[in-house]
């Protein structure tokens, strides 16, 4: 297998004087609190886990739109990170802030339109006033991830016809209800953006879980999703610390789940995708 790259860890900082926590929505995750990891720590967990590259994911549910420490923390270790942010979109200074945190390192942006501290509200993913920003990343050449769940997916799709040249990637594949088993008629909202080219998914241990749900089973759903998607579409992402246990963990139960899979489909989504969204994680 090719070199493994985790496009979704996070890391916390132990230094709040200097990082001081200030969580959209005004309410921090538990996870950032109870399982908070270092960019030294992961390091030492990718070291442990064999995982040779990552972009981190800045914890929106922990420092809102300040990236500092993302950046910081990937900044020292450039060889082997890359920092992916959050900026407000709809703020007149949108793409001032964008182009400043560019040059301070940022390789990529995430929309958080809620999560473990609020539900979703998709409302200002296709709001027009998003639209300046989005034509910024397509001159950039930043991709962005975008944290919805099934009720964003039709803003989602039109945001990818809108700017085609925009790679976007589906954290947690917008968290679709997956344990009515085979042919995942629930679903159907998740398999509809395949026809969109420029759209991306995300595998995390969220729809690992999933995956052995109701009438779910790895067996029948991600064979599914590569026929539709294509696993050159589809990418790892570990969610740790966010998801419990040890990033060695949490890589051993995705290798396993998809293990049904080609060794070359394998290939791609646990690193040659990423190196494709992230070109500065190429070998």
């Amino acid at each position: 297998m090719s070199s493994i790259v985790d496009i979704h860890p996070h890391v916390i900082s132990n230094d709040e004087a200097r990082y001081p926590p200030a969580p959209l929505f005004g309410k921090r995750s538990d996870w950032s609190q109870e399982r908070p990891s270092t960019v030294e720590t992961l390091i030492t967990s990718m070291d442990e886990a064999g995982v040779l590259k990552a972009a981190v994911v800045h914890s929106s549910t922990t420092y809102g739109f300040d990236n500092s420490y993302v950046v910081d923390a990937c900044n020292a270790y450039p060889d082997r990170l890359i920092p992916v942010g959050s900026v407000d979109l709809l703020a007149p200074d949108a793409i001032a802030t964008i182009r400043a945190w560019v040059d301070k390192g940022l390789g990529g942006l995430r929309v958080f339109t809620g999560g473990s501290t609020k539900d979703f509200d998709p409302s200002e993913l296709d709001d027009p006033r998003v639209y300046p920003a989005w034509e910024l990343l397509g001159e950039l050449g930043l991709t962005m991830c975008i944290q919805t769940g099934p009720v964003g997916l039709g803003a989602v799709a039109t945001l990818a016809k809108r700017f085609p040249n925009v790679p976007i990637i589906l954290d947690h594949l917008g968290r679709p209800d997956v344990t009515d088993g085979p042919p995942y008629a629930a679903a159907q909202s998740l398999f509809d953006l395949a026809a969109v080219e420029s759209i991306f998914l995300k595998l995390t241990p969220r729809i690992m879980g999933d995956s052995q749900k109701g009438a779910a089973s790895a067996e029948t759903l991600f064979p599914k999703l590569v026929a539709m998607f294509g696993a050159y579409r589809m990418a790892w992402g570990s969610n740790y610390p966010t998801s419990e246990g040890s990033l060695a963990a949490i890589l051993g139960t995705a290798r396993e789940r998809l293990s049904n899979l080609s060794e070359d489909d394998q290939a791609w989504i646990f690193g040659k995708t990423a190196q494709i969204l992230y070109p500065r994680l190429a070998d």
